[in-house]
């Protein structure tokens, strides 16, 4: 990202939102929004935005199963699926984890 020209005064934004739309739109990089000389906001196209949201709830679900693991709320993925497959009912305990241990990973 060329940073020198990512970033805009809000005076410069007001009188060329237009042509900043179709700018980050194209070239998919976020333009940084100063007011009396310090950034205070970032503009970037919606396509972007959606990508990184899809990203940090991606993560976040990660860091609940990492948490989940370490605080031993995790089972093994062999006798979960052995159970689904007898068709044997998961007890309550393993209903809610979230995610699976494997044995190679201990």
């Amino acid at each position: 990202m060329r940073y020198s020209t990512q970033i805009k005064p809000i005076s410069y934004v007001k009188s060329h939102a237009a042509e900043l739309l179709d700018r980050i739109t194209e070239e998919r990089e976020p333009i940084v929004i100063t007011q009396n000389g310090e950034a205070r906001a970032v503009l970037v196209d919606v396509h972007s935005y959606e990508q990184s949201q899809e990203t940090l709830a991606l993560l976040q679900i990660l860091a609940i199963g990492r948490q989940q693991v370490q605080a031993g709320q995790s089972y093994p993925l062999a006798d979960v699926i052995a159970r689904i497959r007898r068709r044997e009912p998961l007890p309550e305990k393993m209903k809610g984890a979230a995610t699976a241990r494997h044995p190679a990973a201990e």
